[in-house]
């Protein structure tokens, strides 16, 4: 069985396998995908965009292979072709799938997602979970960053940081998702009505505080306005 998934860590520790360095790591994004943003917005509001490079993918999925039924994230051939988009000009790769092909010496067997947080110096693929890059961010790299004491998941209030990602997670972050791929009505009008009713409660929260988790930003509400920032356009 081939790999499926890619769970390292940056660390600040000197000797790690992946220590924090500056430029030796880019992520890759696309600018429709929520879970992208939410990595991207951690580099925004820590001030890492000196440390850390990024790019964008094109922001609709396409045949990834002439005669291939696949379709998946894919890269411009030039940086005129589509808005905010590039070419990868660090590995030379057409597809997100040549990356993970790169990263795993053709032996990845999961699914071609973004965000992807890749090491340009081992040539490989750090993490590819949005919920992990973005706990990195927040902490690893506060030597080098120019907002080192914005903490997006203090001590304090991590039990309820926790306890929001879950239900936001799962209705809304993940919900929308349900509610547009579903393919029995059954099942799209329980994701619709998971979905509202969360929305219903994130208002009835945000009613009585500024934020979800109190009088401070967190990155519960990250994760969850860059979803919300899309409901209705899409």
């Amino acid at each position: 069985m081939g790999r499926t998934t890619f769970r390292d860590f940056i660390s600040r520790e000197k000797e790690s396998r992946f220590p924090v360095e500056y430029e030796r790591y880019h992520l890759y994004i696309s600018y429709s995908c929520p879970f992208s943003s939410r990595c991207l917005s951690f580099i925004k509001l820590k001030g890492l965009e000196k440390v850390i490079t990024f790019s964008s993918v094109k922001s609709i999925w396409e045949r990834t292979r002439e005669g291939d039924e696949h379709f998946g994230w894919v890269f411009p051939d030039s940086n005129t072709e589509e808005t905010g988009a590039d070419p990868d000009f660090i590995n030379g790769c057409k597809t997100i799938g040549e990356l993970y092909d790169i990263a795993s010496c053709n032996n990845y067997s999961g699914m071609f997602g973004l965000p992807v947080l890749w090491d340009k110096k081992e040539k490989t693929i750090v993490n590819n979970e949005s919920s992990e890059i973005i706990r990195m961010f927040n902490t690893e790299f506060n030597d080098v960053a120019e907002n080192p004491d914005l903490d997006l998941y203090p001590t304090r209030l991590r039990p309820v940081i926790d306890e929001v990602n879950e239900w936001v997670d799962a209705a809304i972050n993940k919900g929308v998702y349900k509610c547009g791929l579903a393919n029995k009505q059954e099942d799209y009008n329980e994701a619709v009505e998971k979905l509202y009713e969360a929305l219903d409660k994130c208002e009835e929260i945000l009613s009585g505080q500024r934020y979800m988790c109190g009088n401070t930003l967190t990155e519960a509400d990250v994760r969850l306005f860059v979803t919300l920032i899309r409901f209705d356009e899409v």
